[in-house]
């Protein structure tokens, strides 16, 4: 299966969780990982599954690599209705009125363009001590064989 691991972040923490996601699958799967900064809408056409890690920055707002994205899906009309996603949010629980915003907005603009969401967005919190991919690996395994 093709999948596309695309992340949003501020401070590096997304893309080495991204980085993570795409060592364990490509051993299995055909797997690229890219900046959402560098990521046209348009080139989600549905052929590959998304698998997008994004953080959450200042008052709850998307990080500074995912903004170029969100802002290019709100000034376009895209038809994402082909594309599958799956969402990992990284935040801290401390910040509790914003914790994992970012990922819950990203997600939010991807559906309100037609994509749909697989599984639910799962968040790692900062705050508890749990390493990002002990929570992430095992929920992106799950959620590769309901794709699959």
């Amino acid at each position: 299966m093709k999948i596309d691991v695309l992340f949003g972040t501020e401070t590096g923490n997304a893309e080495m969780l991204a980085e993570d996601i795409q060592s364990a699958l490509e051993s299995e799967h055909d797997v690229t990982c890219r900046d959402l900064a560098d990521v046209d809408p348009a080139e989600l056409d549905g052929e590959s599954f998304a698998v997008i890690v994004c953080s959450t920055y200042g008052e709850g707002e998307l990080p500074s690599s995912a903004r170029p994205f969100a802002e290019k899906l709100d000034a376009g009309s895209y038809d994402l209705s082909a594309l599958r996603f799956a969402m990992f949010g990284l935040g801290d629980a401390e910040y509790s009125k914003t914790f994992t915003h970012g990922s819950k907005t990203l997600a939010e603009k991807l559906q309100a363009k037609g994509a749909v969401q697989v599984g639910e967005r799962v968040t790692h919190d900062a705050s508890s001590g749990d390493a990002p991919e002990d929570v992430a690996l095992p929920w992106i395994t799950d959620i590769v064989a309901q794709v699959a």
